[in-house]
């Protein structure tokens, strides 16, 4: 008898799913936008009109026009400028948190979900002790001890998105490891290891992407808070975050110091969510 050829079924998954992001409209708007983002961040010093820091005192607290198209702040600064720039450090930070988030809660949720018993125990119920504060005040309070600055923004948004991720994973992980061609792939002398990453990870990642791009949404506000607070990027780097509180006591005579940061969170958030929601219709399980 010939040998038999046991064959996963993530690659035939994969081609499907490709095929219905690309001709999704929610999702391709919802990328473009985020594109668009990115791009502005990564030519920020090409397209700001302005050095952020450069200090214009015939200006100060300008209203939009002409001269400044976002108005200045107090001390004379372009904000169309401070904007373009603070993209830079919200972009960081939530893409650096958020991949360190994925990648160790990626790790914990497939070794509690493939490995189960004791491991499945443990690491469980120290993820419960996290989910037991809220995600908001544990960041605060991670970064508040680290010191402010970027970094221990980006380590105390990871540390509060490792249990979401580590669930996440977890659970498609419990319901894959039961199915038959798994059970196959192990008759055929495959290692524990090799079925959980070569075969069984491929056909759960779906719904652990879709909630990544969605947490980097929050991880933008989460940003914007602790830099709000003081305790991300510290002035006079523009970050969104700062340039709002910066602004608070300038509402009634200059809101456009904090109304233009507020709009470019609302928009960069609402971009990521769009793809984000995009990706759930489109990746959902039961729709296949």
């Amino acid at each position: 008898m010939l040998g038999t050829t046991v064959v996963a079924p993530h690659r035939l998954r994969w081609s499907r799913q490709v095929r219905r992001v690309t001709h999704s409209v929610v999702v391709v708007a919802g990328a473009l936008c985020v594109a668009l983002i990115v791009a502005v961040a990564l030519f920020a010093g090409s397209i700001a009109p302005q050095d952020p820091d450069e200090q214009n005192f015939d200006l100060v607290e300008a209203p939009p026009g002409a001269k400044a198209l976002f108005g200045t702040d107090r001390f004379g600064r372009d904000v169309l400028s401070r904007v373009i720039h603070g993209s830079r450090i919200s972009l960081y930070v939530a893409l650096t948190s958020i991949s360190v988030a994925m990648a160790v809660g990626g790790v914990l949720g497939l070794t509690a979900g493939y490995l189960g018993g004791t491991w499945d125990n443990l690491i469980n119920r120290v993820l419960d002790v996290f989910f037991s504060i809220p995600g908001l005040l544990l960041s605060v309070g991670i970064a508040a001890m680290r010191g402010p600055g970027v970094n221990s923004a980006v380590i105390a948004i990871a540390i509060v998105y490792v249990p979401l991720f580590a669930r996440v994973m977890r659970g498609p992980v419990l319901a894959e490891r039961e199915k038959e061609y798994v059970e196959a792939i192990r008759a055929l002398g495959a290692t524990r290891w090799v079925v959980a990453l070569k075969h069984v990870l491929p056909n759960v990642v779906s719904p652990f992407v879709v909630q990544g791009t969605v947490a980097l949404s929050q991880a933008i506000l989460i940003e914007a808070s602790l830099s709000y607070l003081g305790l991300s990027a510290q002035p006079p780097t523009p970050s969104w975050g700062n340039m709002l509180n910066e602004g608070r006591t300038y509402l009634e005579t200059a809101p456009w110091i904090s109304v233009f940061p507020g709009i470019a969170i609302m928009i960069t958030v609402l971009a990521f969510n769009l793809l984000g929601d995009g990706l759930r219709d489109v990746l959902d399980p039961s729709a296949q």
